[in-house]
């Protein structure tokens, strides 16, 4: 893993230094920058309920931290609605570094 960690820093490094000099445009560098990303994968219901806890708080809680209303996080929770875009990715964040990230 580490071997491809370094060998994409490698790589990112090149391309932005041929951005830098003209041979690679903003546009196909964010293109590259974008397709770095890590994938956010979807969250069921059981694993949002499981992170909440995870976290010990409480929807209300959980939902003033992700910026959303609690009844979002209840419908979340019971799998009548599912997140997505900027709510997957808090989620994500959440996940890996713990909802103190978003303080």
């Amino acid at each position: 893993m580490a071997m491809t960690s370094r060998l994409l820093d490698t790589l990112h490094e090149t391309a932005k230094d041929l951005a830098d000099i003209g041979l690679i445009s903003p546009q196909t560098m964010r293109e590259f920058d974008a397709a770095g990303l890590p994938a956010i994968k979807p969250y069921s219901a059981e694993e949002i309920r499981s992170l909440r806890l995870r976290c010990r708080a409480s929807q209300a809680v959980f939902a003033a931290y992700l910026n959303t209303s609690p009844s979002t996080v209840q419908k979340w929770e019971r799998g009548d609605k599912h997140p997505n875009g900027p709510s997957l990715k808090l989620l994500d964040l959440v996940e890996r570094k713990g909802l103190e990230v978003l303080a």
